[in-house]
């Protein structure tokens, strides 16, 4: 296969815009950088001030008051050993659970019919509007997750007229990866 040799040069005659300063070498580059760039927010940092589901805590580290995001909301959640929480939903966004530490367990469902769980390192997807509830399954072990949702702030829509029926069916996270056990 024969290549012709390619021109690096670029033509700057032309009006464009590549959202960055051409001085490569820093002098003069615009310093909207520093303060509208990377930020980093410290776990010491995060924020209780947002919405709130009985039996856990919820801390905001990314959203649009802190950070100027657009697009996502991020943070944490606690949950004490053997806690559930309140049943609740996240209206239109979807979440995505990282679990830190601990044993999750998930209800979702109209009666929270259906159970899955989740342990360090695996990740959980809740789709708009499923009623769910977060389930600490140790019983010495605080569950550490981290969140992140797909608007700038947190929406929380706690649900109290489900009645959740006593034996959920277990959902097992079946693909060409994972077989039913």
């Amino acid at each position: 296969m024969s290549r012709e040799p390619h021109d690096h040069s670029h033509d700057h005659a032309h009006s464009h815009s590549h959202g960055h300063a051409h001085d490569h070498d820093g002098a003069g580059a615009a310093p909207r950088w520093k303060h509208d760039g990377v930020r980093v927010i410290t776990g010491d940092k995060l924020d209780p001030n947002t919405a709130q589901t009985p039996g856990m805590f919820r801390q905001a580290a990314i959203n649009h008051a802190r950070v100027g995001a657009q697009k996502i909301w991020a943070g944490t959640v606690a949950i004490e050993p053997d806690a559930k929480t309140g049943v609740h939903h996240h209206g239109a966004l979807e979440s995505v659970i990282y679990v830190v530490r601990g044993r999750a367990r998930m209800r979702w469902g109209e009666r929270l019919e259906f159970v899955a769980e989740a342990g360090p390192g695996d990740f959980i997807y809740v789709p708009p509007f499923v009623p769910h509830q977060e389930i600490n399954a140790s019983p010495d072990e605080v569950l550490e997750c981290v969140l992140v949702r797909s608007d700038n702030e947190a929406v929380v829509v706690n649900i109290t007229d489900i009645e959740p029926i006593e034996r959920p069916e277990a959902v097992y996270w079946v693909d060409p990866i994972h077989r039913h056990p």
